[in-house]
């Protein structure tokens, strides 16, 4: 009787059912969706000196506490709408980041005003194309790149909260504009 072999995926993504369904699903998946790419962006921020996974947990419950992401009502957000989030168990409280939340819809809503779409500002970084690299082993995942460097300046230019160049990276490759699938997971691209 044969054993079904499991599939290999970058080492990060280790064993647990939540992990492995972000890498296999979302991990370096291109996305062109503006309400997806704002989510991401604010979760990203929201990891900062925390674990990926202590923020993908709490994905459920920071859509119902930002109004699943809608930027319009979020840049309307009041001072007891910062408060109540505040005391919501469910999110990362900290208000830097709340409030940074708030400044990024605003920003964003100004972004797709401009450029028509946040998409469209936001994958010309990379040239409208996923960069598939080629690396053999996590270690060689870089944390940050000349690219996440003029993301950031950019972003934080347009007045965006939680978006240094690390942030910007992850981001990067957890919106498929880059692929850092490594050599043996399931995933990767030669």
């Amino acid at each position: 009787m044969a054993t079904v072999k499991e599939k290999q995926r970058c080492g990060w993504a280790g064993t647990d059912a939540l992990y492995n369904a972000y890498h296999d699903e979302e991990w370096g998946v291109p996305s062109h969706d503006d309400h997806h790419l704002f989510e991401m962006l604010n979760l990203e921020g929201a990891q900062a000196g925390l674990s990926w996974y202590t923020v993908l947990i709490k994905r459920e419950n920071y859509r119902k506490a930002f109004d699943n992401w809608d930027a319009e009502k979020i840049a309307k957000y009041s001072e007891k709408k910062v408060e109540s989030l505040m005391q919501n168990p469910g999110i990362i409280r900290n208000q830097l980041k709340i409030r940074g939340t708030i400044a990024n819809a605003k920003a964003f809503l100004a972004v797709q005003k401009e450029f028509g779409s946040f998409d469209k500002y936001i994958w010309q970084f990379v040239g409208g194309k996923t960069i598939h690299n080629k690396f053999a082993s996590m270690k060689d995942v870089p944390a940050k790149t000349p690219v996440s460097d003029a993301m950031s300046k950019d972003l934080k230019k347009r007045g965006f909260k939680f978006i240094g160049s690390t942030i910007c990276y992850a981001y990067m490759q957890a919106c498929g504009m880059v692929d850092d699938h490594v050599k043996g997971c399931f995933k990767f691209h030669p």
